[in-house]
């Protein structure tokens, strides 16, 4: 049974419009946002209106042996959308539709194209938030966002995407469609299945909706930029905020080449006389904003470093622009950006700030440092050549690197960017190898066939 074949079912079954299989289109589905990874084109691409039609595309699959990549707005970091083996890319983008706000149960129900952003500019309304802010949230998808357990700016004081994810519906590898969890906020029933397929990266099944919970957005915030001449000092004075009791909505981290490529990309007006800045912003009621406010400016100045409020909301949406702007601003400096995503504890974020900047200096490599300093969350972020392969050789030591440096200090290979192929085959450096066959386990019970992004997080074969 050929491609062609599967190709016209496909058509046949969701209308020649939800197909696509223009070789000039299909290009631009190999590759996602990740640096440094063989791209590979699909055979075909599909665009699915709702649930019925993800289940058919599953089942022609099976029937033509075809692999299955889900994708949303292909942000992700680690490679998990590229279609390795070609086959069906299924783009959730058409399923964009919020299908319920529940104030009374502060949950809201969404299909997996809906863009991050739109969900929250639609619950505002209510005075209701959806805290899990990726960084991206102007493009990244709920259904990406849920795949790869996304985590972002707000993950300190307000948790990850598992920590709002309350019930999935989802399409497993034989087509069946299956519902766990819902509005309840408690729900002990059976495996903790939800948070199974919550950053299982669309290897054990394909989401087709979504329930989520929403917190009341908070009374008041203050928003500051502390300055440091010192790396050290800024990473002290993370553990510092932290020590004193005080969780900021967000704790962001740039040293200076990340400062100074920002300033020169945006023209926020961004301090470039500085060894690292902190972004940092506390909410809540406006008494405790105004406590913990005066309790980050005793140890920042405790820490030898300067520290500026933001007088109005312009000045809040630039110091937020400016760190958005960092990865995109980086990435204009040379014509490949490796964005890696070491986390370690948060008690030795200084540790791990000078670990990278040494290995940046061994390796005679321009790494530029941001990420969410207050969860230990750090993207080290090298800029090379992808033509230049001794220069390339020495990034991907650099990365390894990274990654022993993070674990030996009690880290993870990954706070939010997920496995995927880019990090798949360090996992037994954490895990252990018992620990990856069991990864391997799961998936060979949910998709015996290996259909479903295969090549992602473990190989069965």
């Amino acid at each position: 049974m050929s491609v062609a074949q599967a190709i016209e079912a496909l058509r046949r079954e969701l209308g020649k419009e939800n197909v696509i299989t223009a070789t000039e289109d299909l290009f631009c589905y190999s590759y996602d946002a990740t640096a440094d990874l063989p791209e590979q084109k699909p055979d075909v691409v599909v665009t699915p209106e709702n649930v019925d039609q993800v289940v058919k595309v599953v089942k022609i699959a099976r029937q033509y042996r075809l692999p299955i990549y889900p994708r949303g707005s292909g942000t992700n970091l680690s490679g998990g959308t590229v279609p390795i083996k070609g086959g069906i890319v299924l783009s959730t983008l058409k399923m964009n539709r919020i299908l319920e706000i529940d104030p009374s149960n502060l949950t809201a129900t969404v299909q997996p194209g809906v863009i991050i952003q739109d969900l929250n500019n639609a619950v505002a309304p209510y005075g209701l938030i959806y805290p899990p802010d990726p960084g991206t949230v102007a493009t990244a998808t709920m259904g990406g966002s849920v795949a790869e357990c996304s985590g972002g700016l707000r993950g300190l004081k307000y948790g990850v995407t598992r920590h709002y994810v309350m019930g999935l519906e989802v399409v497993l590898a034989d087509g069946e469609v299956i519902r766990y969890g819902g509005k309840t906020v408690k729900n002990v029933t059976g495996y903790d299945l939800v948070r199974l397929f919550t950053g299982s990266e669309g290897t054990l099944g394909i989401i087709t909706e979504i329930i989520v919970r929403l917190i009341p957005a908070p009374q008041a915030r203050e928003t500051m930029l502390a300055g440091f001449s010192r790396l050290a000092d800024a990473g002290n004075a993370v553990a510092d905020i932290i020590g004193q009791k005080v969780i900021p909505a967000t704790l962001e981290i740039m040293d200076r080449v990340t400062v100074e490529t920002v300033e020169n990309f945006a023209h926020v007006g961004l301090p470039t006389d500085v060894a690292a800045i902190l972004l940092i912003e506390v909410d809540g009621i406006p008494e405790v904003v105004k406590s913990e406010a005066a309790a980050v400016r005793q140890v920042i100045a405790k820490n030898s470093g300067w520290i500026k409020t933001a007088e109005n909301d312009e000045e809040r949406e630039k110091l937020w622009s400016a760190r958005r702007a960092a990865l995109p601003a980086l990435a204009q400096r040379k014509p490949t950006t490796i964005l890696e995503d070491a986390t370690v504890p948060r008690s030795k974020i200084t540790d791990m700030l000078l670990v990278v900047e040494d290995i940046g200096k061994r390796y005679n490599l321009v790494i530029g440092t941001f990420g969410h300093a207050g969860d230990g969350n750090l993207h080290p972020t090298i800029l090379a050549d992808a033509r230049n392969e001794e220069e390339m050789e020495r990034v991907r030591a650099a990365v390894e690197e990274i990654f022993r440096a993070a674990l030996s200090l009690g880290g993870t290979l990954s706070g939010e960017h997920g496995i995927g192929i880019a990090k798949k085959q360090f996992l037994p450096w954490e895990m252990g190898n018992s620990g990856v066959q069991v990864l391997k386990k799961i998936k060979q019970a949910l998709d015996p066939d290996n259909l479903l992004n295969p090549g992602k997080i473990v190989d069965l074969t």
